[in-house]
């Protein structure tokens, strides 16, 4: 019997890591002849690159890179298992915790670290580049990123336009002739859940900005901002990406990678799985073994169990979920193909008991949920 173990971390508690050594565990109390293949999962935010390094046996790089407000940030990427494939998370470059809370200013934030980062990655000679866009202080569009990247932004007299959301209204010409000529041969897989436009009042900066600092006012400068700057990209460049599903993702970085380097933005669960060829794993499996830490109705709208599921099914796999909480409208996951769905509670306990104790919790719940799967085999076996 082979199963593959494929967890989300179960965030505050265990890494995805973690969590699926915990599975794995149980697992094997419940079938200790099995082949037993763990495999981390993320959804494109803030873990992925750990997750995709852990489930790969890669390894873990630090760059010096610039932060959002111009700072010098130490961000870590990851150089998965197979020596091509580099995993970055924006938020490590360009994220709001990198930014104090009196000091979150959209108007100025710049995403140039993550263009560093893109760039430290070419230098490995990658051919792939996992990128999830979440976590941003950024309102630029990627203006930033694309600047490291070698094109220019250029204000009426020739000058470079500012760093931050608000220099995007100096701007009036985009020159991509000196963008590094590597990004051509390298496949961009951008991991991105929201499918907000660039602007409007679903735009980037309304739905986001306050988060990140922004005031009434301010939502309205970079929404212009942003604006201007798909009328631009769409006369110079030649896409017009102001009303594309996801443009608005991470302030308008969405757009920069559809715009500047025609990449496409992919569910973050779905660009995880490409990345650690899961359907390679799926086609010699029996079974799927996943779990988040709260399994509810928004699991369904692409969260990794979910993912991990749908991705099963195109094998006749079945999925068993263990998860730290299941409310009840997660119930409807057993239509998509989830054949058992269970929370590690074994009593009465707290949420800070259960996640000082989430790992001993998960094995067990996992050997509980693989017996069951044995009783079933049984009697199938004796019906036969």
């Amino acid at each position: 019997m082979r199963i593959v173990i494929a967890p989300d971390s179960f965030k505050g508690s265990l890494s995805a890591a973690e969590a699926a050594a915990a599975m794995g565990r149980g697992t094997r109390a419940a079938f200790p002849d099995a082949e037993i293949v763990e495999v981390p999962m993320a959804d494109g935010g803030e873990g992925t690159v750990d997750a995709l390094v852990a489930g790969t046996g890669g390894r873990i790089i630090t760059h010096t890179v610039t932060g959002p407000l111009g700072q010098t940030v130490e961000a870590r990427f990851g150089l998965l298992g197979d020596g091509t494939t580099a995993a970055l998370e924006m938020a490590a470059a360009s994220g709001l915790l990198l930014v104090p809370k009196e000091q979150r200013d959209p108007r100025i934030t710049t995403t140039y670290g993550t263009g560093e980062l893109i760039r430290a990655a070419l230098d490995l000679g990658v051919g792939r580049i996992v990128c999830g866009i979440g976590g941003s202080a950024t309102n630029d569009g990627g203006a930033g990123m694309i600047q490291a990247l070698g094109a220019k932004l250029l204000k009426a007299d020739g000058t470079p336009v500012s760093p931050g959301g608000a220099g995007l209204l100096e701007l009036d010409r985009i020159d991509l002739s000196g963008l590094d000529p590597r990004l051509a041969q390298v496949e961009l897989l951008i991991a991105c859940d929201v499918d907000n436009p660039l602007c409007g009042p679903r735009g980037a900066s309304a739905i986001y900005g306050p988060q990140k600092g922004a005031t009434p006012e301010m939502i309205a400068l970079l929404d212009k901002a942003l604006g201007h700057m798909a009328d631009i990209m769409a006369r110079d460049v030649g896409r017009d990406v102001r009303n594309q599903s996801g443009a608005g993702a991470a302030g308008g970085l969405g757009a920069g990678f559809m715009g500047y380097l025609n990449a496409r933005l992919r569910p973050g669960i779905e660009v995880v799985m490409d990345a650690v060829r899961m359907e390679t794993l799926l086609e010699t499996a029996d079974l799927v073994v996943t779990g988040e830490g709260r399994t509810d109705g928004q699991t369904l709208a692409g969260k990794v169990p979910m993912g991990v599921a749908r991705r099963a099914a195109r094998f006749g796999v079945p999925a068993v979920v263990v998860s730290g909480a299941v409310t009840p409208d997660a119930d409807a996951l057993m239509t998509h193909n989830v054949a058992a769905l269970l929370s590690i509670a074994d009593g009465p306990i707290t949420l800070d008991e259960a996640m000082a104790h989430a790992a001993e919790l998960l094995e067990r719940a996992s050997a509980r949920a693989l017996r069951l799967v044995g009783v079933g085999i049984k009697l199938t076996r004796a019906k036969s």
